[in-house]
C-alpha cells in the first residue's frame, strides 16, 4: 500500500521478452498488484513472466486471446483494478521507458485526493529535447496542441505519455469497453475525463530511451489516425458536454468559426483561379471577402477556445 491506498500497476505488453523482466524486478514495493497484460505476443513474453511468478507473488498475468492493441490491454487492467477494489491504478509500459523512481510523484496528487488523474510530462525537463528522438518530439508537440483543443485540458501537455495514475472514482465512471484500443488511447481517456469534469494534472517525469526498447509505433499510420481520432473526439465532447449535459454558447462560436473557415477556403480558391487562369487579376471584392472570412474565422474560433478554457479552469 501507499499512504493507506491500494495500488495496482497495469503493464501492457506486446513482444517485450527482453524488457519485461527488468520492469518486474525494478517495480517499487509500494505496488500491491502488478498486472502484466499480454496482448497476444508471438514472442516469449508470457514464458518470461510465468518463470518469475513464484518469486514475485504480486504479479498477475492476464493473457488476451487475440491482439487488441495497447489501449485494449490497458482497458483490461483498468477493469481488473475496478472490479478488485483498487484505489489507484497506474499505467507503466512494458519496455522499461518509464522510470519507477517517478512513481511516487505520479501517485501523490491522486492518492491525496487533490485530483482524479495524473499523467507524466516528459517535456518539463530541459533534457527532453536531447533524449527524445527528434521526430517523436516534434510529433508529440503537435499532438499535444491538438489534444488541448480536443480534450479541454488546456494546461496539459505531452499528451502521448502513458505514465498515468487514475483513482477509483474515474475507474467506475468511464466505460472501458468503449475506450479507443490503439495508440490514441491517452487522448481518448483525456476527452472522456473532461466530459465527466474530472481533475487532471501533469507531473514532471524523466524521459527514458535507449534501454533496449523497440517502439511499436508506426509513424506513417499514427500521423493520420490520431489527428482523425482527435477530430472525432472533439465533436463528441462538444455534443456530450456543451449540448447534452450542460448547454454552453461556445458551440455557436465554434460552429460559426467553422462556417467562416469554409468560406475562406472557397473564396481563396476562387480568387487564385481568377488570378492565374481567367483574368490575370486579383478580384478585389473576392479578396476582401476572403480576408473578412479569415478574420471572422479567427475571432470566432479564438473566442470559443477562450470560453472552453474558462469552463474548464477548475479542472486543473
Amino acid at each position: 500500500m501507499y499512504k493507506g491506498k491500494t495500488i495496482s500497476v497495469v503493464v501492457p505488453c506486446y513482444n517485450e521478452e527482453t524488457q519485461i523482466a527488468m520492469v518486474i524486478n525494478t517495480m517499487p514495493d509500494i505496488v500491491d498488484h502488478l498486472l502484466i497484460i499480454d496482448d497476444k505476443s508471438p514472442d516469449r513474453t508470457v514464458e518470461v513472466v510465468r518463470s518469475m511468478l513464484e518469486q514475485h507473488p504480486k504479479v498477475v498475468l492476464i493473457e488476451h486471446e487475440k491482439n487488441q492493441g495497447v489501449g485494449g490491454a490497458i482497458a483490461t487492467g483498468y477493469k481488473w483494478s475496478r472490479d478488485n477494489g483498487i484505489d489507484v491504478a497506474v499505467v507503466m509500459a512494458g519496455d522499461g521507458q518509464m522510470n519507477p523512481h517517478d512513481l511516487p510523484a505520479v501517485l501523490d496528487p491522486v492518492v491525496s485526493g487533490e485530483i482524479d488523474y495524473s499523467k507524466g510530462n516528459r517535456l518539463f525537463t530541459g533534457e527532453a529535447y536531447k533524449k527524445i528522438p527528434k521526430v517523436r518530439y516534434f510529433g508529440n508537440s503537435v499532438l499535444s496542441l491538438l489534444t488541448k483543443v480536443a480534450s479541454g485540458y488546456w494546461h496539459v501537455a505531452d499528451s502521448q505519455t502513458g505514465y498515468t495514475a487514475i483513482n477509483a472514482k474515474a475507474l467506475k465512471l468511464i466505460d472501458w469497453d468503449k475506450m479507443y484500443k490503439r495508440y490514441g488511447q491517452p487522448n481518448d481517456v483525456l476527452v472522456k475525463l473532461n466530459v465527466y469534469d474530472l481533475k487532471v494534472r501533469d507531473v514532471p517525469v524523466e524521459p527514458v530511451y535507449n534501454v533496449g526498447e523497440k517502439s511499436g509505433i508506426q509513424l506513417r499510420k499514427v500521423i493520420f489516425t490520431i489527428p482523425l481520432l482527435l477530430t472525432r473526439l472533439f465533436f463528441w465532447r462538444m455534443k456530450e458536454k456543451y449540448i447534452i449535459r450542460n448547454f454552453h454558447p461556445l458551440v455557436f462560436f465554434y460552429f460559426l468559426g467553422f462556417i467562416f473557415f469554409l468560406a475562406f477556403v472557397l473564396l481563396t480558391a476562387r480568387m487564385f483561379i481568377y488570378w492565374f487562369f481567367i483574368t490575370g487579376l486579383i478580384p478585389k471584392v473576392n479578396a476582401l471577402a476572403a480576408l473578412f472570412s479569415f478574420m471572422s474565422f479567427s475571432q470566432f474560433t479564438l473566442f470559443a477556445m477562450w470560453f472552453d478554457m474558462e469552463a474548464n479552469k477548475e479542472l486543473k
